[in-house]
């Protein structure tokens, strides 16, 4: 695997796992309306997925900023 390819994985774990964390933190002060339910594709899996996503963007963004991730 090339390190770009390993950089972005890793970019794509931490995003994942640090998304679901927050969601996971904050379900409990979430209305019932975007809490998720198993084996759906609800509110609360899309509000997951976001957090995610807005994670993710914020990594790259960090990554960018660093002369020693460039290619």
């Amino acid at each position: 695997m090339s390190k770009s390819a390993m950089r972005n994985f890793l970019h794509a774990l931490a995003a994942v796992l640090g998304g679901n964390a927050v969601y996971f933190l904050l379900l409990p002060h979430l209305p019932p309306s975007v809490q998720h339910m198993p084996d759906r594709i609800d509110l609360g899996l899309i509000l997951d997925f976001l957090f995610c996503l807005i994670l993710l963007g914020l990594i790259k963004a960090i990554a960018r900023g660093n002369p020693r991730h460039g290619d």
